[in-house]
């Protein structure tokens, strides 16, 4: 039984549009060819004609990437591998990769770059509090800070706060030069540097001295009640359970918390984290939601999807060594 083939004509508006959809020297098309191997597409003055089995599905595709460049984003061998993994998924590139959340240092607009990073958004858009779990390279804290800035400066809040377990990864926090607080900074230093993306430096830097940011470790949360404030609670995996009771109860009137972690990569001293487990705990609760980032939501160098997926592989029950005696 032959497979039905199908031809679908996919009208591209402008010609500006055409050359940034074939890419320079038909680069994206070949890319798109790849992905769909039993697929043609032949393109001739402003239209592109596509033909085969997955003719409809590939069609999709160039129209979402058509309303992605007609809305401002570039397209770049990353984003349209996201977008073909998207339209394979039965998700809409064109409503992911065009949600701005604000403009950054330069003017640069800041958008979820993945459906689960999407989704992620949304969560953080409709919720008092939003648990933003997965692998590193995700985009969990990035994404936070620049959902925190626009609340700021919108005015839904007063002040953003952003806070993380002040936990050794191997090294000790005695060693270090100088005080407390320049201990912990090496810590912190990830939200600084998130903060920094988001705005010019001097506009980061007046928002930390007049105390409309604020960067602390989790330890200097406790007996507070933090009322409009935009609370960022960063890899959480490394609080204890006593620490993530006493942060989520430290929640006053018009505030909004997103609490991010990777419960691959706990280091409390006794393994023993209060992000592990918590779901099952608060399930049920209104206005709070889970959202959890998976490899395909890496948006760093490709090798590091390459490298969680071989963790994965490396942790799952189907790779441990088995454990039967050896016959003599």
């Amino acid at each position: 039984m032959t497979a039905l083939t199908t031809s679908v004509t996919v009208v591209v508006p402008a010609g500006h549009l055409l050359s940034a959809l074939l890419g320079p020297r038909d680069s994206h098309l070949r890319a798109i060819e790849a992905a769909f191997p039993s697929t043609t597409f032949v393109a001739r003055g402003n239209e592109v004609t596509v033909d085969g089995p997955g003719a409809e599905q590939a069609a999709h595709l160039l129209e979402e990437l058509i309303l992605v460049l007609q809305r401002g984003e570039h397209l770049d061998p990353a984003s349209l591998q996201r977008s073909i993994d998207m339209v394979r998924a039965e998700e809409r590139p064109s409503e992911v990769l065009t949600d701005d959340i604000m403009r950054g240092a330069r003017g640069r607009p800041v958008r979820p770059k993945t459906a689960g990073q999407k989704r992620y958004v949304d969560a953080i858009r409709t919720n008092v509090i939003t648990f933003g779990l997965g692998p590193a390279g995700t985009g969990k804290s990035w994404l936070a800070v620049a959902m925190a800035v626009q609340a700021l400066q919108s005015r839904q809040v007063q002040r953003i706060i952003l806070t993380r377990p002040a936990v050794e990864a191997g090294e000790r926090l005695g060693f270090l030069p100088g005080d407390l607080m320049a201990k912990i900074d090496p810590y912190l230093r990830p939200l600084y540097d998130a903060l920094y993306d988001m705005l010019e430096p001097e506009g980061a830097q007046k928002l930390l001295e007049r105390q409309a940011v604020e960067v602390a470790p989790l330890a200097f949360m406790r007996g507070r009640t933090l009322n409009n404030s935009f609370i960022i609670l960063d890899e959480a995996q490394n609080a204890t359970p006593e620490q993530m009771k006493m942060f989520l109860t430290r929640i006053g009137f018009n505030s909004r918390v997103v609490v991010t972690g990777d419960t691959t990569q706990v280091d409390v001293p006794d393994g023993k984290s209060g992000l592990v487990g918590l779901e099952r705990t608060l399930q049920g609760i209104d206005g709070l939601s889970f959202v959890h980032l998976g490899r395909s939501d890496v948006v760093r160098h490709r090798i590091v999807a390459d490298i969680v997926e071989a963790y994965e592989r490396a942790e799952s029950p189907a790779a441990a060594p088995s454990r039967e005696p050896r016959r003599a």
